[in-house]
């Protein structure tokens, strides 16, 4: 599925539709793009969505930001600073459950959990692409879901 997003408020949009079809239990979510491509305001939308009411930071130098949000516990996490994938065993990565944000998880290689969904964002002048592929059945229901809530324009 691909959305073409005008602005950082549509991809802060983007980010709420897919709050609307993101289960309770536990997911993977891979954000790829490079630096600028509108990963943490996608996330920011969506937990805004979720009811955050705060600030939403980039989790780049504390590596990972929990969130409880009513039934769900959502953790983003932003890797760009990780060295060596080895470090991810240090926070505990393959323990942690609920909803995973990740961003840049080319550089948790080998240590990440496998994504059910996988956001690419890259920029198109004035705005973004936002390119989404479900890579599990989960994902896959997701990524129908989320078609059938963006209507038409996609």
């Amino acid at each position: 599925m691909q959305l073409i997003l005008a602005d950082s408020a549509a991809t802060e949009r983007a980010g709420a539709l897919l709050a609307s079809v993101l289960p309770e239990g536990d997911l993977v979510l891979y954000l790829q793009g490079d630096l600028g491509a509108g990963k943490t305001t996608l996330v920011r939308g969506l937990l805004r969505a979720l009811g955050h009411g705060s600030r939403v930071p980039s989790p780049t130098y504390t590596l990972v930001e929990p969130y409880s949000l009513g039934p769900r516990e959502l953790k983003h996490m932003d890797l760009y600073r990780i060295a060596d994938p080895e470090e991810l065993a240090f926070l505990g990565i393959r323990d942690m459950g609920g909803i995973l944000l990740i961003e840049w998880p080319e550089r948790g290689a080998h240590f990440l959990p496998p994504p059910d969904l996988v956001c690419r964002l890259s920029t198109r002048v004035p705005g973004r692409i936002l390119d989404v592929v479900g890579e599990t059945e989960v994902g896959q229901n997701l990524c129908n879901s989320l078609g059938v809530a963006a209507g038409p324009q996609t």
